[in-house]
């Protein structure tokens, strides 16, 4: 019962709110700009955030790599080298 209650005043606040901004002169053709435009910059936000977790993923790893040839030169089993050892 109460979330009933809470779901028809966010609906009312939502009305007002809509209302409040036609009344100081928005338009509907300046919102939906504004969401397209927020969408763009969403997606460049999302870009940008892949770019920089792919290269921290690159120079952890590369870093890992380096480490463990560091520690044991040479050693290295066949799954590690991918290649097969001769008997």
């Amino acid at each position: 019962m109460m979330a009933g209650l809470a779901l028809i005043l966010s609906i009312i606040a939502l009305i007002l709110a809509y209302l409040a901004y036609r009344r100081c002169g928005g338009s509907s053709d300046e919102l939906k700009a504004k969401v397209e435009d927020l969408g763009i910059t969403t997606e460049n936000l999302r870009k940008r955030t892949a770019d920089a977790l792919n290269s921290l993923e690159k120079k952890v790893r590369g870093e890992d790599k380096k480490s463990s040839v560091d520690e044991q030169p040479g050693a290295g089993t066949e799954a590690e080298t991918g290649e097969e050892k001769d008997t």
